[in-house]
């Protein structure tokens, strides 16, 4: 019943990263197409895309936070890992309960992040606080604050249904 519980959240949080990701790629392609629009207006008609900075900057922490939970997902997370994969040849068992330990680690700091930056994102929304140069282009600060809160979240669930799924710390 419970391993029943944790599979179906477990298909739901994978749903919610790979739409994530789907996101972000489709992000990437935005920032393609304007970056090449501001490059050709630039060189052709001398007459930059404005804000094409602000966007760039502000798109690029989008795309790493959106992509984030699909790479917790596939465990594609930079880590030295040569002697956790030593121990699973040797020593098994420990190394399920290392990975466990790396898993509730991980957990742990990205619910920080999460909790730090949720109120962030509050403040943001109530304060209308923006970004990028007034009269040319602003964009508001509180839609990458509440991705990154929401990426972070995502993140520590998906590491902690790693923790309880079976299926994943023995293999």
């Amino acid at each position: 019943m419970f391993q029943t519980i944790v599979s179906g959240l477990t298909k739901a949080g994978n749903g919610l990263a790979m739409a994530a990701n789907v996101v972000g790629t489709l992000t990437v392609l935005v920032l393609v197409v304007i970056v090449n629009y501001d490059v050709v207006a630039r060189g052709v008609f001398s007459a930059p895309l404005h804000g094409a900075y602000e966007l760039v900057q502000f798109s690029i922490v989008f795309i790493v936070f959106l992509q984030l939970p699909d790479v917790v997902r596939v465990d594609r997370l930079t880590r030295s890992d040569g002697f956790l994969l030593l121990m699973d040849s040797k020593r098994p068992r420990f190394a399920a309960v290392l990975r466990r330990v790396i898993h509730a680690m991980s957990a742990f700091f990205m619910a920080m992040i999460a909790i730090i930056m949720f109120p962030e994102f509050l403040k943001m929304l109530e304060t209308r606080d923006y970004f990028g140069v007034p009269g040319v282009f602003t964009a508001p600060w509180w839609p990458i604050k509440l991705v990154i809160a929401s990426s972070a979240t995502l993140c520590s669930v998906l590491f902690i249904l790693k923790i309880l799924n079976r299926r994943e710390t023995t293999e």
